[in-house]
């Protein structure tokens, strides 16, 4: 199964749908998805190697949430965007991954909507035929 994403509307919310053949597959369309959200963004520079570690007992999805939240934090700051994914792992109650983070151009990039936060509403990871599904919503 390709890594994919799709954008859905849910009321005043966006959703973000993901299907990838493993679970850590999940992570690099989830966040395509969040920028996707936002809008058309345009990188610059090399990237920067960034390591990710979370753990929980909460379950998968609650580790996808953190992720998402954690790279929509980054983007506030203006630290960049993530456009790869390594040595990724999630399970029941760990998550870790090595991203690269890239510099946004702003003066190429299309801002569609800002994204407050991502909510606990919906949250879920399914096994699918050959793979997972996982939905997120997003505060908009």
């Amino acid at each position: 199964m390709q890594p994919s994403y799709e954008l859905f509307d849910h009321t005043a919310d966006m959703g973000i749908r993901v299907r990838a053949s493993s679970m850590s597959g999940l992570l690099l369309p989830t966040a395509q998805g969040l920028y996707a959200a936002i809008g058309e963004l345009a990188t610059i520079d090399p990237p920067k190697r960034k390591r990710i570690d979370f753990t929980s007992g909460a379950g998968p999805e609650y580790l996808l949430r953190d992720f998402l939240t954690e790279l929509l934090l980054m983007f506030e700051r203006g630290d960049g965007v993530v456009t790869e994914i390594a040595d990724a792992a999630l399970d029941d109650h760990h998550l870790s991954a090595t991203l690269a983070v890239r510099a946004i151009d702003d003066r190429r990039s299309v801002y569609f909507r800002e994204v407050k936060a991502i909510t606990y509403h919906e949250l879920e990871i399914r096994p699918i035929s050959g793979g997972y599904e996982a939905t997120l919503i997003v505060d908009i």
